[in-house]
């Protein structure tokens, strides 16, 4: 039986088209030049108050953007409470505790509200306050591509299964990070990233005392604060002993070493497919930060909802 055709008036193609494009609409390094121009200064200062107050939450501002995007794409669900339609993503297991920077978030987007009302989105704010927290520490710079809008729901289910765990072997990371369509030399360079910021004794307790995999010394040093038996769970180590607060490649050197904190650390250099890269960046700072912020890039592509979906959200808390 032959298949009618419909014919619909050349008003509604024009709006079927129009909407279409508003639904993909991209993202662009001036998306706020003409709505909110002093958006990314704002951004910037802010920033870097909280990094010179607190040097730790740089490594925590880049965090909060990378558990954002692992979980529906960067859409700004992390910081989400949650609500009696949903269970938010601050209380999953890999959140749970852990997580900081909200307040520098809350701080930015009152400032925001203030000065361009309901026009600069959650999900943009994580994107640029990550890559300035990682300027501030000595990173490199890349173009934040901004216009996303904030998601209306959150995922603790998500953040459980998505991302990756600190007792993570290769296998896990390269799948995990595969599933978002990121290469493995992605994994890599971002797991560079944990060059700045703190591990939890609960965190890295198995490795000091079961791996071996791990320099002796170093482990023993660890030991004193994280008792084999329990205890001190929130006790902080840091994740690359010579320069926790410095973004440079000497995590990779740590490595090296057998120095990562984590066994998900170590993983990378541990006799598997990531050997080679790894004593690249350890040996060429230049490479790791070209690497690093061509996978932000990346990254922050990941599931960003733009045009018609989701919304602006006033406070980045809870949905409208």
């Amino acid at each position: 039986m032959a298949r009618a055709s419909i014919h619909l008036p050349p008003l509604l193609l024009l709006l079927a088209a129009t909407c279409a494009a508003v639904a993909n609409a991209q993202l662009s390094e001036n998306y706020y030049g003409s709505s909110c121009p002093a958006a990314l200064l704002t951004i910037r200062t802010t920033v870097a108050t909280a990094v010179l107050l607190d040097r730790r939450m740089g490594a925590s501002l880049l965090r909060l953007y990378f558990h954002d995007c692992f979980v529906q794409g960067c859409d700004a669900s992390v910081l989400l409470d949650d609500t009696a339609s949903f269970t938010g993503e601050k209380g999953a297991g890999p959140n749970a505790g852990s997580l900081r920077g909200f307040e520098v978030i809350d701080r930015i987007k009152l400032l925001l509200e203030l000065i361009c009302p309901r026009t600069v989105s959650c999900a943009d704010i994580l994107a640029a306050a990550a890559r300035d927290a990682v300027v501030d520490l000595g990173g490199p710079s890349w173009t934040v591509l901004l216009g996303r809008r904030d998601a209306t729901t959150a995922s603790a289910s998500l953040a459980n299964s998505d991302l990756p765990g600190p007792n993570s072997n290769l296998n896990d990371l390269l799948a995990a990070f595969s599933k978002k369509g990121l290469s493995s030399t992605d994994m890599v360079a971002l797991s560079g990233g944990h060059t700045i910021g703190r591990g939890q004794c609960q965190n890295y307790r198995n490795r000091i005392y079961a791996d071996t995999d791990i320099d002796g010394t170093f482990a023993a040093s660890l030991r004193g604060d994280c008792p084999q038996g329990g205890g001190n769970d929130g006790s902080l180590a840091p994740l690359d002993a010579s320069s926790p607060d410095y973004f440079d490649n000497s995590y990779f050197s740590g490595l090296l070493n057998h120095q990562g904190l984590l066994h998900s650390d170590q993983a990378l250099y541990d006799g598997g497919s990531t050997d080679g890269l790894v004593r690249s960046y350890a040996s060429n700072n230049d490479q790791f930060a070209s690497d690093f912020a061509a996978a932000m890039v990346k990254l922050g592509n990941l599931g960003a909802l733009t045009g018609a979906y989701g919304e602006i959200r006033v406070n980045c808390r809870v949905v409208n």
